[in-house]
């Protein structure tokens, strides 16, 4: 009769290793694949493969980020920090963006002559490879609540693992 024991006590242990691993991913970090173009070079600089492939020059295509989300909770985010947030036309869609405007800083509006100071609560994004991003310029400044947290490190592949540096696109240094 050790066997009911043991399944029984494997399916405890199990259920309290997910309960912490899915509190450590809600409310502390997560990691989480970054997919596309819009943040090239900082993300996925070799990422020029066909859909349907999985490795270009033999390794995993696509980088792996460290998400840390201490930020959340008094929306601490400053000029330059990448962040993921959730898409303003579709909560379930998640996008990795760098901020390069805060609540009080003008913005001007691309192919425009106009300038927008951006509001209390929101923030501006954009991807580091314009030509190929869906971003502030196209759905405007983004309130700070859709923010799910801050990327730190790339944990994948081996050779690209590494700290994040806040700048702001076109070469300029955060603050």
């Amino acid at each position: 009769m050790g066997t009911p024991s043991f399944l029984w006590n494997v399916c405890k242990s199990s259920f309290a290793c997910g309960l912490i691993g899915l509190t450590i991913s809600d409310r502390i970090a997560s990691i989480v694949p970054v997919q596309g173009f819009s943040m090239s070079p900082t993300f996925n600089p070799y990422n020029s493969r066909p859909l349907g492939l999985f490795t270009v020059n033999g390794s995993s295509a696509d980088d792996h980020v460290l998400v840390e989300k201490h930020c959340l909770k008094d929306y601490k985010f400053s000029h330059g920090d990448v962040v993921v947030f959730c898409s303003p036309s579709s909560y379930k869609e998640k996008h990795i963006k760098r901020i390069t405007a805060m609540p009080g800083d003008w913005i001007s509006v691309p192919y425009s002559y106009d300038a927008v100071k951006i509001p209390e609560g929101h923030c501006w994004v954009e991807g580091d490879n314009p030509t190929n991003s869906l971003d502030s310029r196209s759905f405007g400044p983004i309130p700070l609540g859709l923010i799910r947290g801050r990327v730190t490190h790339i944990l994948w592949p081996p050779q690209r693992v590494g700290k994040i540096d806040r700048k702001l696109p076109g070469g300029g240094l955060g603050f």
